[in-house]
């Protein structure tokens, strides 16, 4: 299957998910086989470009399609940064999707040699110390386009000063392959 096609579906999934959480009347989706396999993914909402739900998966844990209808309904509804979205709010957000490549543990004697390994644009980047952990899709790369930038923030966001370290820092990336709806809903 064409990865436009397999895109149109997911999307299509999402914000049929997203539909019927929200009491809206929706059309079937058709649940093709690749669908029960399993996978990972994130489901990002944006209104005017702007950011207004992502949540997801950073490892597979069950069938893809159940892993897009849960990720899509907790975007939309349970993401703690953002109030519910509200079934009038549908139509004019954008649904995004992006589907998980397995981690890839990075290995590492110092803060510069981690750096030094990191693809803008590519990686995605799963940060672990201790109890605190954060991710960023390789799409945020587009916003912080350094590494610098990057990693700092993601500390940040993982609950760490921006330029700490210490040993038992981890770090993994994966890839993404990602579709974003091209326009509103009708």
């Amino acid at each position: 299957m064409k990865s436009t096609e397999r895109g149109t579906t997911l999307l299509t999934m999402a914000r049929a998910s997203i539909a019927k959480a929200l009491g809206l009347p929706i059309a079937a989706v058709e649940m093709p086989d690749w669908l029960n396999e399993p996978g990972a993914c994130f489901v990002t909402l944006t209104q005017k470009g702007q950011l207004r739900g992502c949540i997801g998966s950073l490892q597979a844990h069950r069938s893809l399609g159940e892993d897009v209808r849960a990720n899509a309904v907790s975007a939309a509804l349970h993401d703690p940064r953002f109030t519910p979205l509200k079934a009038e709010e549908l139509d004019r957000t954008q649904v995004e999707m992006s589907l998980l490549s397995p981690m890839e543990s990075l290995e590492f004697g110092s803060e510069a040699q981690a750096l030094a390994q990191l693809r803008p644009l590519v990686d995605g980047i799963v940060l672990q110390y201790g109890a605190h952990r954060a991710t960023f899709l390789p799409q945020v790369w587009e916003q912080l386009p350094t590494v610098h930038e990057f990693i700092g923030q993601l500390k940040r966001k993982a609950g760490l000063p921006e330029n700490f370290w210490a040993d038992g820092m981890r770090l993994q990336r994966y890839t993404v392959e990602k579709w974003k709806e091209d326009g509103l809903a009708p």
